[in-house]
């Protein structure tokens, strides 16, 4: 899998100074940007010089700045999100590294909550891949605004018609041609400016791309150059025209002669209005290994991308000045335990402040504020809206927490989100305005048991996942992801540990209605507890991984009132683990017809009643195994197809389609996740080394009833 970045900018103007946020990834396309604003007359000398920024882009040697873990550097690859601040032309920018496999998708969803606009990176060679469709499906969830970056001109193979054509056709997206490549694969050299109608050209002896030169483009030197240039620039500017009705009265007004008059200002002006409104998205090209095209593109991110004034968020107009902070990350630091990443949406965080988190409903100090610098930090004063922090010192605080300044702060905002929510949000509660959106945890797919080499070391492991039955086990979304963790639990924390066979995370559900009641009568010294359930369980056609929870009209409201917690955890509790392989039940509503509680019975014992009534109800039930269908894309020559489709045939492999990307196939189908473990390793025996392949969980499927009976012999241990 190709290496991609993704950056993130948010510009922001504090008199003559502009700060900015940049987000980068090494991820299938996309860059995100975020703004921030910080007081003048801060001394922040020892930040890094902005020409080191470009060798942070170069992934090539697996040794970028932001990949500092053993692991990273190792592999050659990002594992989790890294960030570094530093200066660009009176922008401050905050990078954001975040990962490109699949395997550490989280990474780029809890970036991309915080950012304000993105950058998607593409091979030129390769065009849109497996991977970019995700990231880009997550920036269109997050609504944020994007330009794109075709990198890798140099490469061999490397075509900017084809990969602008596939932005067009598998994005569904309108670019709008910013930039020209001077040459392609081995013959690039430069790029010519589209709008200002200039060409920038690179010193081939410059080793860091610094050394480039920007003309006009004349007639008397470069017709041909000049010809292109114009027909592609009037091409962009009936473009922008289309989409854009106040640029559209200006060409027709005053330019409609001759679109050359129309200054370069006015339509930078358009395309930041188009960017913003994600009606299209710029492309720009270079090649981040030689710095061509670096420069340019950050100028295209200060000047296309929007600033934080620029992003609507409502939640603003409630907290007026007031601090609202969102908590995106959390490290653990051995010496200064948990770093918390900030991103400022209004008000100011300083050193030893309080702040109040709203999830936690918890009042906690911030003992140190942090610019981040990957795995070293910049200690300072205070940031304002729109910067990413560090903050060491929050002890309670988890990732998607909503911070304030305080909790009269929060009550007088809930107090205006409830003036306001009268007339727009009908019955919404002031608290869930307040919370601001968190990070959606993408369910895991891999899990195993991991074992300390003695009883003594078991506490140590315990932090690392979640206790089922007194074993630790380790929940994952691949093969990589769980290597990785046992791999740092090794290093960072000296602990030698044991890994149980890896296992697939089916799911169970059932086909057909049924009935059952239960009755739990206990007494406890001298209280008596007495409950009876009946209650329905049956499949639902809408895939949901919680319960369907209904009530029938016979039960009392007075005991709904008092027990419905109960009911609802005894429920859930349940469906926890099914009859045929302990997996979780999904797909199922729960209709719950009576239920009589004697006085003074518990809350926990209404709870054991109703959950033993579900699983009754479970097992009664005629049940189904559901398992992982993976979206699976493998690139291969042509020399390799027919092998790599026969091995994927005997894998239950389901194929789309075989698309041609330059000289390689592209197979695209379905595969179980249980028939691909391993997979890498075939793949490369088959191909040389020479095919990628790239998975990611398409949804749950039910398996065939051969297919299940061997799971259930298997894991029974008959077979």
């Amino acid at each position: 899998m190709s290496s991609l970045r993704i950056f993130a900018v948010n510009h922001k103007k504090v008199s003559s100074l502009h700060i900015n946020n940049i987000y980068c990834s090494k991820i299938r396309a996309s860059l995100k940007r975020l703004k921030p604003h910080v007081p003048l007359g801060r001394n922040y000398s020892s930040l890094p010089e902005t020409c080191h920024l470009f060798y942070w882009l170069d992934v090539d040697d697996g040794d970028t700045v932001t990949d500092f873990m053993a692991q990273e550097r190792e592999r050659g690859i990002t594992i989790q999100s890294a960030a570094v601040t530093f200066d660009w032309k009176g922008y401050r920018v905050n990078l954001i590294d975040t990962p490109g496999h699949v395997d550490f998708t989280l990474e780029v969803e809890r970036c991309l909550r915080v950012l304000d606009g993105a950058v998607a990176v593409f091979d030129a060679s390769a065009g849109v891949e497996a991977q970019t469709l995700t990231v880009w499906r997550q920036a269109d969830k997050h609504k944020i605004p994007r330009i794109c970056f075709l990198n890798k001109m140099d490469k061999t193979g490397a075509s900017f018609n084809y990969a602008v054509e596939s932005i067009r056709e598998k994005l569904k997206a309108k670019p709008l041609l910013l930039q020209l490549p001077i040459g392609e694969a081995k013959t690039f050299k430069g790029v010519v400016d589209v709008v200002s109608k200039e060409k920038l050209l690179w010193n081939s002896s410059s080793v860091d791309g610094k050394d480039f030169e920007r003309k006009p483009l004349l007639e008397m030197s470069d017709p041909k150059l000049l010809k292109e240039t114009t027909e592609a620039r009037n091409a962009l500017i009936e473009q922008v025209a289309d989409l854009d009705d106040e640029f559209a009265d200006l060409v027709l007004g005053e330019f409609s002669e001759n679109f050359d008059l129309i200054p370069a200002e006015k339509l930078q002006t358009a395309i930041h209005r188009v960017t913003l409104a994600q009606t299209a998205v710029p492309v720009l090209c270079g090649s981040a290994l030689k710095n061509k095209g670096v420069q340019p593109l950050l100028d295209a991110i200060t000047m296309y991308l929007p600033s934080p004034e620029e992003r609507n968020y409502e939640f603003l107009q409630w907290y007026k000045e007031d601090l609202c902070a969102l908590a995106f990350k959390v490290l653990h630091d051995k010496q200064r335990g948990p770093l918390v990443f900030l991103r400022i949406y209004s008000g100011l965080i300083k050193p030893q402040l309080a702040i109040h988190n709203i999830n936690g409903n918890c009042t906690e100090r911030i003992s140190r504020l942090l610019l981040p610098f990957a795995d070293q930090h910049v200690e300072i004063p205070s940031l304002t809206a729109g910067n990413i922090a560090l903050t060491v010192g929050l002890k309670h605080t988890a990732t998607g927490d909503t911070i304030v300044s305080s909790k009269s702060s929060a009550l007088a905002a809930a107090r205006r989100a409830g003036r306001e929510g009268g007339k727009k949000h009908g019955q919404n509660s002031e608290a869930e305005r307040l919370l601001l959106a968190g990070v959606e945890i993408p369910e895991p797919v891999f899990f195993c048991t991991i074992e300390p080499p003695s009883v003594a070391k078991q506490p140590g492991t315990n932090s690392f996942g979640v206790s089922i039955f007194n074993q630790t086990v380790l929940c994952g979304m691949g093969e990589l992801h769980i290597e990785i963790i046992h791999d740092r639990i090794k290093r960072e924390y000296g602990l030698e540990t044991y890994l149980g066979p890896l296992q697939v995370a089916y799911r169970e559900t059932i086909l057909n209605s049924v009935c059952a009641s239960d009755t739990l009568d206990r007494t406890l010294g001298d209280k008596r507890h007495l409950v009876t359930v009946e209650l329905e369980a049956k499949p639902i056609e809408t895939s949901s991984v919680m319960p369907v929870i209904e009530y029938a009209e016979g039960v009392s409201e007075d005991i709904l009132k008092a027990s419905q917690e109960a009911i609802e955890n005894g429920i859930h509790s349940a469906c926890l683990q099914g009859p045929l392989l302990g997996s979780p039940i999904q797909d199922v509503a729960i209709t719950l017809h009576s239920l009589i509680i004697h006085p003074g019975t518990s809350s926990t014992m209404i709870s054991a009643c109703v959950s033993r009534c579900v699983q009754k109800a479970l097992k009664k039930a005629d049940k189904q195994v559901l398992e992982p269908l993976m979206n699976l894309e493998v690139t291969v020559t042509r020399d390799y197809l027919s092998p790599v489709l026969a091995d994927l045939a005997q894998r239950r492999g389901n194929i789309q389609e075989i698309q041609t990307r330059q000289d390689n196939r592209v197979v695209i189908g379905f595969v179980p996740l249980a028939e691909i473990m391993g997979y890498s390793t075939v793949l490369r025996t088959l191909t040389s080394g020479s095919a990628t392949f790239a998975v990611e969980l398409s949804h749950y499927q039910a398996m065939n009833p051969q297919d299940q009976s061997t799971l259930l012999s298997r894991r029974s241990g008959l077979t």
